[in-house]
This record gives C-alpha cells, sequence and structure tokens, in this order.
C-alpha cells in the first residue's frame, strides 16, 4: 500500500481543503488566517506542496480533493502498526486497550463484526 504522508503543517491545510472543497484558494487563504493563523505566503506554499504531492489539484483558481481523508487515515493506521507494533495488529489492539478497564458489549460487537468481515477465508 503506498503510504501518504502528511506533515503538520500539510495536515492542518489538508483538514480545512477535505471540509471546504471544492474551494476557491483566495477563499481558502482567508480560512486558513483566520483559523489556524497562517498569512497568503505560508497558505499558497503548503498548497503549493499539496498539490506536488498528488492531493489536491488547484486548477482556474479551485482548490479540490484528489486523495479522500479516509484514504489518508487508513495509511496513517497502517504505519503507525508498522512502526510501532512491528506490524502486528494484535499488538496494537493490545497497546490501545491497555488503557481501558472494559470494553462496552456495543464496541466488542462491533469489532468481532469487524474480525469476521476481515479474516481470510480458511482453507
Amino acid at each position: 500500500m503506498e503510504e501518504l504522508i502528511l506533515f503538520e503543517a500539510e495536515k492542518r491545510l489538508m483538514e480545512i481543503i477535505w471540509k471546504e472543497a471544492p474551494i476557491e484558494s483566495g477563499k481558502l487563504v482567508k480560512i486558513a488566517e483566520s483559523s489556524i493563523n497562517w498569512n497568503k505566503s505560508t497558505t499558497y506554499t503548503v498548497l503549493r506542496k499539496l498539490v506536488a504531492k498528488g492531493f489536491v489539484k488547484n486548477e482556474d483558481a479551485l482548490v479540490s480533493v484528489l486523495i479522500p481523508k479516509e484514504k489518508v487515515l487508513i495509511s496513517e493506521s497502517n504505519q503507525v502498526v508498522e512502526e510501532n507494533f512491528s506490524g502486528s495488529l494484535p499488538k496494537f489492539v493490545a497497546a490501545f486497550l491497555g488503557n481501558k478497564k472494559a470494553l462496552s458489549d456495543e464496541d466488542a460487537d462491533e469489532l468481532i463484526k469487524l474480525i469476521r468481515e476481515h479474516r481470510k477465508e480458511e482453507r
């Protein structure tokens, strides 16, 4: 699976773009200024990087999403499991659950359903 890596500044601007797209670049600058205190130059610099990485397109001053947020979240999650848990999903889940006293019945049922849906067919 391809790694979709966003640096923190890129992620901050992508959050706005995911929420507002398609959006005129001038309006994006104004939103970035008011919500994350960026100037016009910073916004356009980060926007150019996102275009170069293929996350968005900026044609005729209209910014559109090319890679949806869900795809980036999946890539980031896979990266965390690989880097911090040697690719072991059970180790990740154990670490995640380590701070919880108990799962609700609803959460447990949902996890069981997910496991069943993603389990390889037995041979």
